[in-house]
């Protein structure tokens, strides 16, 4: 929406109207091309903002990848030292297990003779 440029009528006075009108549209016609020319700079420099935004983006998007797989890796990796770790409790837990039921046993069998 451009802006029509208007000057005081002093202008008018001084320099006549043809002379004044000339300069009006002569003004105007350096704001539309100056208009014109920055629209089009705006324009590149989103166009470029955009291409570096998509570049960052993606490459923000292959280090999550790759974080998301080593992540699951390592939870693979930990699972398998889980279920070592729990063949060693079971290792270890089950004969105390063993006793506890056996002292129980004993227990109640003393209980129940008297």
């Amino acid at each position: 929406m451009p802006v029509t440029a208007k000057l005081s009528s002093r202008f008018y006075e001084k320099l006549g109207e043809d002379v004044t009108n000339e300069l009006v549209d002569w003004i105007n016609s350096v704001d539309a091309t100056y208009r014109t020319e920055l629209r089009e700079i705006n324009e590149q420099n989103f166009a470029r903002f955009e291409a570096r935004l998509e570049q960052r983006l993606a490459e923000s998007d292959g280090r999550w990848e790759r974080r998301i797989s080593e992540l699951r890796t390592d939870m693979i990796t930990g699972l398998a030292d889980v279920k070592s770790g729990l063949k060693w409790m079971y290792a270890f837990w089950a004969p105390t297990a063993l006793a506890v039921i056996g002292i129980g046993i004993g227990v109640i069998s003393l209980v129940i003779r008297r």
